[in-house]
């Protein structure tokens, strides 16, 4: 097992259960939906003026200056609570097994967090109740994205993974200023939220994928083994 590999076994010889990188994988669904939904739109939704929740709308007709009518907008809330949900369990279920640090332990539990949030955005969507949609947005926005950070710095990643870890997080707060001071950069309110949104997202199916690829060459390292 390499110097850097995340997934190190503990002295009582624990591992990374499988579930837990599994369901961080698992957030490839929420792209998925994303696109399933969008497509429903008529006229066509739009990346640049309309945002993620924009899916979500239980309503057609003007919201926020903006057209709005998702037709399948149960499966994009639906989406955010399955997002949610993998996200606090499989939080809690790698940062449980890996070497307990203190950092470590804040990094997973401001993803925890985040995915509350998240949960909150699919149960409350934007044109019902905006204070709670809000608040639930602000959740993976802002602690979420520092968890990102936090976690870049304090697991025994590979170079290239955190190097990537961190870009991710930069990225998201930076456009999360320009987002919250209403400079969209030319990409309008929707391409500046995915700035956002979108970084968290991918580090989480790529966080995911490597512990699985990585436990299953240690998997195949141990049977191999006189």
């Amino acid at each position: 097992m390499s110097g850097g590999a995340l997934s190190r076994r503990r002295a009582s010889g624990d591992r990374v259960p499988r579930l837990g990188p599994y369901l961080y994988l698992s957030s490839l669904q929420y792209f998925v939906v994303q696109l399933v939904v969008s497509f429903r739109w008529s006229p066509a939704y739009n990346l640049q003026r309309n945002t993620i929740s924009d899916l979500g709308n239980t309503a057609c007709g003007r919201f926020n200056g903006r057209f709005v009518c998702s037709p399948l907008h149960t499966l994009m809330n639906v989406s955010f609570i399955v997002l949610g949900a993998t996200m606090i369990a499989g939080s809690v279920l790698i940062g449980h097994a890996l070497p307990p640090t203190r950092a470590r332990k804040l990094g997973f539990l401001f993803m925890t967090i985040a995915g509350v949030g998240v949960v909150v955005v699919g149960i409350f969507p934007e044109n019902t109740v905006p204070a709670l949609h809000g608040l639930g947005a602000t959740l993976p926005f802002t602690i979420g994205n520092v968890g990102v950070i936090v976690l870049g710095l304090t697991l025994a990643l590979p170079r290239a993974l955190r190097l990537v870890t961190l870009t991710l997080g930069v990225i998201a707060l930076a456009a999360l200023v320009f987002y919250a001071s209403s400079h969209y950069l030319g990409l309008g309110e929707g391409g500046i939220e995915r700035l956002v949104a979108y970084p968290q997202t991918v580090w989480l199916i790529l966080l995911g994928g490597y512990l699985l690829v990585e436990s299953r060459q240690r998997t195949h390292n141990d049977l191999a083994r006189p």
